[in-house]
């Protein structure tokens, strides 16, 4: 089952950004985008926003059937952290990854978990 990895490309993660520089959010989304350990079975996509503007950068873990988390205050430099995530997530059918088994970025700066949709 693929899971997508939302990636807000607004987040400006409380700084200024210069005319034509690329925000603390796209710098985000390219260091997961082009990171070797990427899940084969991850879509990574870039989205205007996701609403959590005081605590960018940000990005949401969805998949169909599961439970959804959006995670904050990351960085490029997370994005390791955040792929371990992403694959711990993939790998649980419900989407409740065990607290101890998550990335300590995803136990501490969890923003919200969203309930599936029912059919």
């Amino acid at each position: 089952m693929t899971v997508t990895l939302h990636v807000c490309t607004t987040c400006r993660a409380g700084q200024p950004v210069p005319e034509g520089h690329q925000t603390p959010g796209t710098r985000l989304l390219k260091a997961l985008a082009l990171h070797p350990d990427a899940p084969a079975d991850l879509r990574v996509v870039g989205v205007e926003c996701l609403s959590a503007c005081d605590n960018g950068c940000t990005v949401a873990l969805t998949a169909p059937g599961r439970w959804s988390y959006v995670y904050g205050h990351l960085t490029p430099a997370d994005a390791p952290d955040i792929l371990a995530g992403a694959s711990a997530y993939a790998a649980a059918p419900d989407g409740l990854v065990p607290w101890r088994a998550r990335p300590l970025i995803f136990r501490k700066q969890s923003l919200a978990r969203i309930p599936p949709m029912e059919p």
